[in-house]
């Protein structure tokens, strides 16, 4: 299979975006229909999720059937909900006997500072999202979880900067490793190889600026998240692992990352056809997710009165 340098280079991933380009919100499904196990580290100080209790290794159930990103904050968790109920349609989910329940886990961006606060992603938006996901290249920018995204509001959504949705993959001897993400940081994107700003704060660095505050405005308005698939196989705890080490990625493309005002969430999808060393599954999730997390402030258009690097003008 040719690579095209996403999520989708995991044979069986597909991907599929929702958004209302007005309102400035969206979601994005991954979905897996055989099934992926599962794990999943959450390192923000304020994430919103649905169904991570179940990707505990200590807990029952083994595989998900899909992973919603959306933006709308905890409004927008109902998109789950649409994504659940195409799945049904299209008999995928565990077997209960009684009927296939799909298993959805999701995490939301906040995104109401941007575009229009009374319109979220719905159940109708996650049900559009899941019926157009496919195995091609995603796309990035302005789409999906990413259409609302920003970063560098320390000081507020004035001197703020459009982001958006970004996606990379590796491939080492067959073993293939992707990554997709939503960047909504209160920090500034940074260039892990030249410790270079790519988009954040238009006055300054993020970290100068903390330093001369003592309560800083960006309380609401952020959160990172993302995926990481492969095609290994892994345990839950082998999952959950993988997802503790691409936050490494998300912390040195982001600065400051891991922030009381943001929910940085990171799911690991591993979908069991090649053994694999944790390890190297790990360290390469990290730099995948950096790529990914750069891929999305460069490919982001300006929109909402914030400029972007991908500026169609």
């Amino acid at each position: 299979m040719k690579r095209n340098n996403s999520i989708t280079d995991v044979r069986g991933i597909l991907v599929g975006h929702a958004q209302d380009e007005e309102a400035l919100t969206g979601c994005t499904v991954i979905l897996c229909r055989k099934g992926a196990v599962a794990g999943v580290d959450v390192r923000g100080g304020a994430p919103g999720t649905r169904e991570t209790d179940l990707l505990d290794p200590v807990n029952l159930v083994e595989k998900v059937h899909a992973v919603v990103l959306a933006g709308g904050s905890a409004f927008g968790l109902e998109a789950a909900t649409g994504v659940v109920r195409f799945l049904e349609e299209q008999k995928i989910g565990l077997d209960t006997g009684a009927a296939k329940v799909p298993i959805v886990p999701a995490a939301i961006l906040y995104d109401l500072e941007i575009g229009r606060a009374d319109v979220r992603p719905d159940s109708a938006m996650g049900y559009r999202a899941a019926r157009s996901a496919s195995s091609s290249r995603p796309a990035e920018g302005n789409v999906g979880a990413g259409t609302g995204a920003s970063v560098g509001k320390i000081r507020g959504m004035k001197y703020a900067m459009k982001s958006g949705l970004g996606t990379s993959s590796v491939e080492i001897n067959g073993l293939i490793i992707g990554a997709l993400v939503a960047v909504n940081a209160v920090g500034d994107v940074v260039d892990p190889q030249n410790g270079q700003v790519v988009a954040g704060l238009r006055s300054g660095r993020t970290l100068d600026q903390m330093k001369k505050s003592r309560a800083p405005r960006a309380v609401k308005s952020n959160t990172v998240i993302g995926v990481v698939t492969t095609n290994a196989k892994l345990t839950k705890a082998g999952a959950t692992k993988v997802a503790q080490m691409a936050q490494d990625g998300l912390a040195r493309a982001i600065h400051p990352a891991h922030t009381m005002f943001d929910g940085d969430t990171i799911f690991t999808l591993a979908t069991g056809e090649k053994e694999a060393d944790i390890s190297i599954l790990g360290a390469f999730a990290a730099e995948v997710m950096a790529e990914a997390i750069l891929r999305a402030a460069r490919t982001a258009d300006s929109a909402g009165g914030l400029p972007g690097l991908s500026d169609p003008k």
